[in-house]
């Protein structure tokens, strides 16, 4: 069973100014929660699960349940963000992240400039996930990291990178005052499969439909784009934010690989 108040809350919890509020984020379906619950670091504080959910549970994975309340599907459709849910909810509290000055000059980072769409932001740190990149910063006007949607699309890479908000324009000085290069993507830029990429550096990626912003643009030395094909073609005048986050990163990861 659960109480009005925890409904209200939970809901409440969908807007950035609550989550600040009560130190809680919320992780939808089997997995995800799963995922919190195994890898240790992650408190979760109250859990919203169905009987048959519950009960496969192993005793450790109860350790890190927190408080435990068993709930019908009904109930979860009432609290669920998801169209159809699945068998659980977890709120976790929110992790303390104090944005470094400048990114690892060993490691590779992405920054992203004021981007809007949690999908985007979910499925690029999957990405990011996927090549082993640990660390992202994002202009302080971007979708907040731990917007339920962003949860759910970055299904369970949320727990392996860190996501910074940060003023752009000091890191990228900092970062070219340490010499860590500093790349960022551009339609006028040179195209990155014939750019010789370092293994280490920071990458720039722009807003979904105006791209970086002017006042970061100057900062940037290395421009780089994903060319179209057939070279010159007009068919679309840019690509899917992730998409291009995707090809980026692999790119820089391939040559890596070759040194």
């Amino acid at each position: 069973m659960i109480s009005k108040n925890k409904i209200k809350m939970i809901r409440l919890l969908g807007t950035r100014k609550y989550r600040l509020q009560y130190g809680l984020f919320i992780a939808e379906g089997d997995k995800i929660v799963l995922d919190f619950m195994r890898a240790g670091e992650w408190k979760i504080e109250y859990l919203f699960a169905k009987k048959e959910w519950i009960g496969k549970l192993s005793p450790e994975e109860r350790k890190h349940a927190g408080e435990l309340h068993e709930i019908s599907y009904e109930e979860l459709k009432k609290v669920s963000f998801l169209k159809t849910p699945h068998n659980v909810l977890a709120l976790i509290k929110l992790p303390e992240y104090k944005p470094p000055a400048s990114p690892d000059p060993a490691g590779l980072s992405l920054a992203l400039d004021n981007i809007q769409d949690p999908g985007n932001l979910g499925t690029i740190m999957r990405i990011a996930d996927w090549f082993s990149i640990g660390t992202i910063f994002c202009s302080e006007g971007s979708v907040d990291a731990f917007n339920p949607k962003v949860v759910q699309a970055s299904m369970g890479s949320v727990i392996h990178t860190r996501v910074y908000y940060t003023a752009l324009n000091k890191l990228i000085r900092n970062s070219r005052n340490q010499g860590i290069p500093v790349y960022g993507t551009f339609l006028e830029g040179f195209p990155v499969f014939e750019k010789t990429l370092t293994d280490c550096g920071l990458v720039v990626f722009g807003n979904e439909s105006r791209g970086i912003s002017q006042s970061l643009a100057g900062l940037i030395d290395e421009k780089i784009t994903v060319p179209s094909f057939p070279p010159g073609s007009t068919s679309l005048n840019s690509l899917n934010l992730s998409a291009a986050t995707a090809i980026v990163c692999a790119e820089f990861r391939r040559q890596a690989r070759k040194e």
